[in-house]
C-alpha cells in the first residue's frame, strides 16, 4: 500500500546529484522540498534557480519542477520525483519586500523568517534573547501572505515563531523540528508552540537529523514511531507530517556555510558543544531507499491506520501545501 501514498518528505538538503534523484525514485517519494539557499543573497539565489534548471534539463527522467499540488499529481502520476523549493533563512529578498513577490514567482514556495540567528524578520533559536517578529517581519508576513509563500519558522525562537503564527492569516509550518519533550534541542518546539501552531491549521514535520533525536543517532525506529505518536494525541494526525532533514554525502564545508554563512570566522556549535561540529552519523533505519517506507511500516505498527500513515507520510503536506500556495487576489 506504501507506493499508492503521494509521499512528501518535507525538507531535505542532500548532494543533489544523478545518483541520488535515483536513490530517490526508488524510495518511492513523490515530491521533496528542497533547500535552496541557507545564506545567499538575492543575486546569488538566482543562480541557485540556474542550477536547478540544468538539473531538471539533464535528468528530466527522473525529476521535475513542483510550482503547485497539480505537479506532484502529475510526479506521482509519471513515476518522477517532484522538486519545490524553500530558503532556511530571509536573505534572498535582501532588505526589499518587493523581492518576496519576485522569488515566489521564479518558484521559491517557503521560506523561513530566520536560521538561527537574528534576521531582519524575527529572532533565531540560538539568540539569547528573543525579540519577537520585527517592523520589518510583520510586512514581510503579510506580504507571504498574499503572494502564496509558505511562512517556515524551524530555526526561529520561541516568541518570534507564537508570534509569526498569530501575525499570519493563513497557517505557517515546521517543516524540519521535533517537539521539545521528545529531545531538550535549542531548535526543538515547545507544547506551548506545537499546540498554537495546530490550533491555526498549521504543520510539523518530524525530523529525522539525529542532533535532534531522541538517542541521537542510536534513535529507533520504535523510539520516532512513539513521538510521532505522542504529538498526534496531543494536537491530532491532520497537523503532521515529515521533514526529513536529511543532508546525505555533504562534505564538511557544506556544514560550515549552514552554521557559519559569512558572519562567523570560528565554528558555530550552536547549542554550545564542539560534539555537533559534524555530520552526525546516518540512522541506519533512515538512509538509502527505504527510509520512508520504514516509517510508513513503523507507524502502521505502532497502531496508526493506513489512512493516517498517509497523511502523516503526504497527504498532510500535499493538502496544506495546496491551501497555502495559492495567491491572494
Amino acid at each position: 500500500m506504501y507506493q499508492k501514498q503521494i509521499v512528501i518528505d518535507g525538507l531535505q538538503y542532500c548532494n543533489w546529484d544523478r545518483e541520488y534523484f535515483k536513490t530517490l525514485q526508488a524510495s518511492g517519494i513523490t515530491a521533496v522540498h528542497a533547500t535552496m539557499v541557507y545564506h545567499e543573497n538575492a543575486r546569488e539565489t538566482l543562480t541557485r534557480f540556474a542550477q536547478w534548471n540544468l538539473r531538471f534539463e539533464q535528468n528530466s527522467d527522473l525529476i521535475m519542477p513542483v510550482l503547485s499540488m497539480a505537479d506532484v499529481e502529475k510526479a506521482k502520476s509519471l513515476g518522477k520525483v517532484g522538486i519545490y523549493f524553500g530558503a532556511q533563512n530571509c536573505s534572498p529578498i535582501d532588505d526589499e519586500i518587493g523581492l518576496i513577490e519576485v522569488m515566489r514567482k521564479q518558484g521559491l514556495l517557503i521560506m523561513q523568517l530566520t536560521y538561527n540567528n537574528q534576521s531582519l524578520l524575527g529572532t533565531g533559536c540560538y539568540e539569547q534573547h528573543d525579540t519577537g517578529i520585527t517592523r520589518f517581519g510583520r510586512q514581510a508576513i503579510t506580504e507571504m501572505n498574499r503572494v502564496g509563500m509558505i511562512i517556515d519558522m524551524s530555526h526561529s525562537a520561541e516568541r518570534s515563531t507564537l508570534e509569526a503564527i498569530d501575525l499570519s492569516t493563513r497557517p505557517i509550518c515546521i517543516s524540519h523540528a521535533n517537539p521539545i519533550f521528545a529531545h531538550d534541542a535549542l531548535r526543538n518546539k515547545s507544547n506551548d508552540v506545537i499546540k498554537a501552531l495546530s490550533a491555526r491549521g498549521g504543520l510539523i514535520g518530524f525530523s529525522l537529523y539525529p542532533f535532534h533525536l531522541p538517542n541521537g543517532s542510536q534513535c529507533s525506529l520504535e523510539n520516532f514511531c512513539q513521538m510521532v505518536a505522542t504529538t498526534a494525541d496531543m494536537v491530532g494526525v491532520e497537523h503532521l507530517g515529515i521533514g526529513s532533514d536529511l543532508c546525505l554525502n555533504q562534505p564538511q564545508e557544506v556544514l560550515e556555510w549552514m552554521r557559519n554563512g559569512r558572519w562567523s570566522k570560528t565554528m558555530d556549535y550552536g547549542e554550545g558543544s564542539a560534539s555537533n561540529s559534524r555530520w552526525p552519523n546516518a540512522l541506519p533505519w533512515f538512509c538509502g531507499s527505504a527510509g520512508m517506507e520504514n516509517i510508513y511500516n513503523g507507524l502502521m505498527r505502532h497502531g496508526f491506520s493506513e489512512s493516517e500513515t498517509g497523511q502523516i507520510l503526504g497527504g498532510n503536506w500535499f493538502n496544506f501545501l495546496k491551501q497555502g500556495l495559492e495567491p491572494i487576489s
